[in-house]
């Protein structure tokens, strides 16, 4: 059941003492999965209800930690700025890590670079390899409402890394031949690089694995100077890989420690994940139906996350 953050704060029955389980969910399709996953568990082997609450970053973590949200299943630390400090003074409980592989910066597709003979595509910037490199080329990335510079398609607003992002245009003096456009959402960045990928046409844009759009599309990851931990927020590195946890309110952790021993095993990858997300995007699945589908095919990970009988569940209904 999927119901909005706002009905969710101004209703007395969606509190910190409702008996459903309260996943979060800030819009992009990894979390959404990982929240079907956790979801069907929490059902088949816990018997406990659930919901999902969707919003912006800023409004469900605030949800979080009030407790009106109980959980987050992906939470991108680096894009929360308060995260460590929550963790540290007990606001929020680390549960565990999702997954630590991902990679995130600013792409093109490979036929800009190296061309794509099967499309009729001629390299348009051949020498194109390094961030810096983009000052070279923004007659290729031209911003089609400013024909005098390039267009940068940038991070969501309020994300930590688009801060990062910002920096990294003005470190390389990008700024000065490129204009930096806040998509507005995940939905408009990804249909962004999407529709240029279908058409052939150039695009560079902050993105981030696992996703479907990487997983689909053949981008190429711009390289940088390698990472430093003391020049990264200043935009003069390339990104980490981020720690992307399982997180929860102290209350309901307090309240459910079996279901909370299950979390603190949850651990996927990146790999994974961006073959679940292929999943839904080829068949036009449902978060819940991929999540099915993810059980059966890695179904070893239901003996690491679970005791015994819990998997045993799980595995009847998945029989259903």
């Amino acid at each position: 059941m999927l119901i909005c953050v706002a009905a969710l704060l101004i209703s007395s029955g969606c509190t910190q003492q409702s008996e459903k389980i309260i996943f979060g969910d800030v819009g992009w399709d990894s979390m959404k999965f990982h929240n079907a996953v956790a979801m069907y568990i929490a059902e088949t082997a816990y018997d406990l209800e659930t919901e999902e609450i969707s919003g912006s970053t800023p409004v469900t973590y605030g949800a979080l930690k009030k407790g009106d949200i109980h959980l987050y299943m992906e939470t991108w630390t680096d894009n929360i700025p308060a995260y460590s400090g929550d963790v540290q003074s007990g606001e929020l409980i680390e549960l565990g890590v999702n997954y630590d592989d991902n990679i995130q910066g600013l792409y093109v597709p490979r036929y800009v670079v190296e061309g794509d003979p099967s499309r009729g595509i001629e390299p348009l910037a051949p020498d194109l390899k390094m961030v810096e490199d983009l000052k070279n080329y923004k007659d290729v990335f031209t911003d089609p409402e400013d024909a005098s510079k390039g267009r940068i398609y940038g991070s969501i607003s309020g994300w930590e890394i688009d801060e990062i992002m910002r920096k990294k245009v003005e470190y390389y003096g990008l700024d000065e031949f490129y204009n930096y456009i806040d998509p507005g959402s995940d939905a408009a960045l990804s249909a962004s690089i999407a529709g240029a990928y279908e058409k052939g046409e150039p695009i560079v844009a902050y993105y981030w694995e696992p996703t479907w759009i990487t997983g689909k599309y053949d981008l190429l990851l711009l390289e940088d100077a390698p990472y430093e931990e003391s020049l990264y927020r200043q935009g003069k590195c390339e990104c980490p890989s981020v720690r992307l946890t399982v997180c929860a309110n102290p209350q309901f952790v307090k309240d459910n420690p079996e279901f909370v021993e299950f979390l603190s095993k949850y651990s996927t990858s990146s790999e994974l994940t961006s073959k679940a997300l292929m999943y839904i995007n080829e068949n036009n699945a449902e978060y819940a139906d991929a999540a099915k589908w993810f059980l059966v095919e890695y179904d070893n990970l239901l003996d690491e996350w679970l005791p015994s009988d819990k998997a045993e569940l799980v595995r009847g209904e998945l029989l259903k």
